[in-house]
C-alpha cells in the first residue's frame, strides 16, 4: 500500500489526511524527522508559511525536508505548502526548502479577498475544479521544466515541476479529490521508479 504523510506541524492535516484515503492510499500525519523513512510522499499543508518554518526549524525538519524532496521522492505543496517548496519567494532574500522551480508571491490575492472559491481547469486532471483559496499565495512564474496546470485571473494557482506538485488552493476542504489523486498516482509511479 503507498504511504503518504502529511506534515503535521501546523495548518489543515485531517483533512488531509481524509483527501488522501479517499483517493485510495494510506495516510500518516508526520510529526517527527524519523517518519519521512517510511512514507512514498509528503503534503506539505495550507497554514502560515512562517509560522510552519519556524516549527520546521524548530523540530530540525529543514534537511531532511530537503533530503527527502532530493531522494526523488514525491512532494505536494498546498498553499503555505507551496511557499515552503518554492526556490525564490518574492520581497525574501531566502527559499525554505528552495526544491520547486518556481517564483512565488505570499497573500497575493489582497486582503480585499481573503477568502474565495473558483472553479478551475486543471490540465489533465480535472476541468471545473471547485477552488477553495484562503489568503492565497501565487506563482509568479514557473522555471523550465515546469508545467503551468492551471490559472485564477491570469495568475498561476497550480504547477508541477518534476515530482514536485503545488497548488495555491486547498484541495483539502472540499470532496473533490481529483487533485490529491493525481499526487496519489506520481507516488505510485516514483514509487516503482525508485524500486527499480
Amino acid at each position: 500500500m503507498t504511504l503518504i504523510g502529511v506534515l503535521g506541524l501546523q495548518g489543515a492535516v485531517r483533512e488531509h489526511v481524509r483527501s488522501i484515503e479517499a483517493s485510495g492510499a494510506e495516510a500518516v500525519i508526520v510529526k517527527r524527522t524519523s517518519q519521512l523513512n517510511d512514507i512514498d510522499g509528503l503534503i506539505l499543508p495550507g497554514g502560515e508559511s512562517t509560522t510552519m518554518r519556524r516549527l520546521i526549524d524548530k523540530y530540525n525538519f529543514l534537511e531532511p525536508l530537503k533530503q527527502f524532496g532530493q531522494s526523488g521522492k514525491p512532494i505536494f505543496g498546498t498553499c503555505a505548502g507551496l511557499i515552503l517548496l518554492a526556490t525564490d519567494i518574492q520581497g525574501q532574500d531566502q527559499p525554505h526548502l528552495g526544491l520547486m522551480n518556481m517564483t512565488v508571491e505570499r497573500n497575493a490575492f489582497g486582503r480585499q479577498r481573503e477568502s474565495f472559491e473558483a472553479h478551475l481547469d486543471i490540465k489533465g486532471i480535472a476541468e471545473g475544479y471547485e477552488a477553495v483559496f484562503i489568503r492565497a499565495p501565487y506563482i509568479v512564474d514557473v522555471g523550465d521544466g515546469s508545467e503551468v496546470l492551471a490559472k485564477q485571473n491570469d495568475k498561476i494557482v497550480a504547477a508541477q515541476d518534476r515530482h514536485y506538485l503545488a497548488c495555491a488552493f486547498h484541495p483539502e476542504l472540499t470532496d473533490d479529490h481529483r487533485l490529491t489523486e493525481h499526487f496519489v498516482r506520481m507516488v505510485e509511479e516514483s514509487k516503482k521508479t525508485l524500486a527499480s
